[in-house]
């Protein structure tokens, strides 16, 4: 916002995570796998344990200029945009809280030494319930107004670059596109995180750092990113050209 608005000529954007110290085994000691109730419903695992072995550290950073790279590969933002469902949504992500039955979130502080333990309440958790009806739909419903808006016709993207916690949503992004009138095959597709990780915010960083440098891009190409975020169900979307 500081280049575009001419408050400065360059800045910094960063994304980071380390997540480790508290993802180690002696937090997971009391856990027990309810494995007839995980093949019946998947997301079950994506409450606790999917994050232990999802989730990984890393950092990555961007330079932001008002002129192109004079050395190699640019690429310019052309638009971005975000949503937040934290108005109407109850917290799905969240950590050093316990979660109510009436999806208020119960603070670390209210909790005796004990029950910090027995409860894992320090352990960063997701809503099962929340994330399994919600997390594609909700990542999907303003695009036909932004593209409208935005005048972009999915026909024109030439590369996308979805953040995916797990490959388990990779169709499931692909259907909900299709639902909205907008096909993006996969050969257009390009994700990392088979190799890379879920590195959370820095994620979408290393997808596009990995194509800028790929030779795969040529001039004029257009890279659509997606990046939802669990915690409160808040998505970014962004258009960039390869200059």
């Amino acid at each position: 916002m500081a280049v575009k608005t001419g408050d400065a000529d360059t800045a910094v954007a960063a994304g980071s995570e380390r997540f480790s110290a508290s993802l180690v085994a002696n937090q997971f000691e009391d856990e027990v796998h309810k494995l007839e109730a995980l093949e019946e419903n998947p997301y079950i695992s994506f409450d606790k344990e999917f994050l232990r072995w999802m989730l990984s550290d890393g950092a990555s950073a961007f330079l932001l200029s008002n002129k192109p790279n004079n050395d190699g590969p640019s690429l310019k933002i052309e638009w971005m945009e975000g949503i937040s469902y934290a108005d109407d949504m109850e917290s799905c992500m969240y950590c050093g809280a316990e979660k109510q039955e009436d999806g208020t979130l119960k603070s670390y502080l209210e909790f005796t030494h004990e029950e910090l333990n027995e409860k894992s309440v320090m352990s960063i958790k997701q809503d099962v319930k929340l994330l399994s009806p919600n997390i594609v739909p909700l990542g999907g419903r303003p695009l036909p107004e932004l593209f409208e808006r935005r005048g972009l016709n999915p026909d024109d993207i030439t590369w996308y670059c979805p953040h995916m916690s797990s490959n388990f949503f990779k169709d499931k992004i692909y259907e909900e596109h299709l639902k909205l009138g907008h096909h993006i095959p996969y050969e257009k597709w390009f994700v990392n995180l088979s190799y890379v990780g879920n590195v959370g915010a820095a994620s979408v960083y290393f997808m596009v750092d990995e194509l800028l440098n790929s030779g795969k891009l040529k001039k004029g190409d257009k890279i659509f990113l997606l990046v939802p975020e669990s915690s409160r169900f808040s998505y970014m979307y962004a258009l960039l050209t390869a200059v």
